[in-house]
């Protein structure tokens, strides 16, 4: 027996999971199919009048251009494009889980009030010239030489900010990636290495994310 799959319970249509030969009735439908239906083409599940609208999904994809009998295959030939006129609810039927009564981890609460599960010390560079400074930094803190409570000292580099225009694309999206390991709650703290001359300069990198 061929097999179909129902998305949704609202939906029209099942999408066939094997080929459909006219006249089988696939498991999980009350009707045989009316043509023969290629895998991961839709099969209708009950009539539609001609104009009616067509789920799928539960959500609208379409009208029907003529009556729709149940067992026909739907595809372009039957369905054409339209809308319902209304806004679709996105999440509506979400419904979030209970909160847990009980559970804990060991986290460390921000200043913005996020909660990280390490605390390590961010090394970051403005410019790639700066990239082997900053590993240097980070290398001459072995995790060995740490003090309680930091779990190490990283280096994040790359192989921008240098040349071109501080107003150019590139620089902003460095500029804003670079903020956001900036404010990662898994950093205690962070070091800004910079060389000087290069187009993404500290302080307006600073003062466009504003960071402190």
């Amino acid at each position: 027996m061929s097999r179909v799959l129902i998305l949704n319970p609202a939906d029209d249509v099942a999408i066939a999971l094997d080929d459909i030969a006219t006249g089988d009735t696939p498991d999980g439908l009350d009707a045989p199919s009316r043509a023969d239906i290629a895998t991961g083409h839709k099969i209708a599940r009950h009539a539609v009048e001609e104009g009616g609208l067509v789920r799928r999904y539960g959500q609208v994809i379409g009208r029907a251009r003529t009556a729709i009998a149940a067992g026909d295959h739907v595809h372009v030939h039957n369905l054409s494009m339209a809308e319902d006129g209304r806004e679709a609810e996105v999440g509506a039927d979400l419904r979030p889980p209970a909160p847990l009564s009980g559970a804990t981890f060991n986290g460390i609460v921000r200043a913005d009030g996020r909660i990280g599960t390490r605390n390590y010390i961010g090394v970051l560079t403005s410019v790639n010239c700066s990239a082997t400074v900053a590993r240097r930094i980070a290398d001459a803190f072995p995790d060995s030489s740490l003090p309680k409570g930091v779990d190490g000292v990283v280096a994040f580099t790359h192989q921008g900010g240098c040349g071109g225009s501080s107003l150019s694309s590139d620089v902003t999206l460095l500029q804003r990636t670079l903020a956001g390991y900036a404010r990662h709650p898994n950093f205690h703290s962070i070091l800004i290495v910079g060389l000087g001359c290069e187009a993404n300069q500290i302080p307006a990198w600073l003062a466009n994310e504003g960071l402190e």
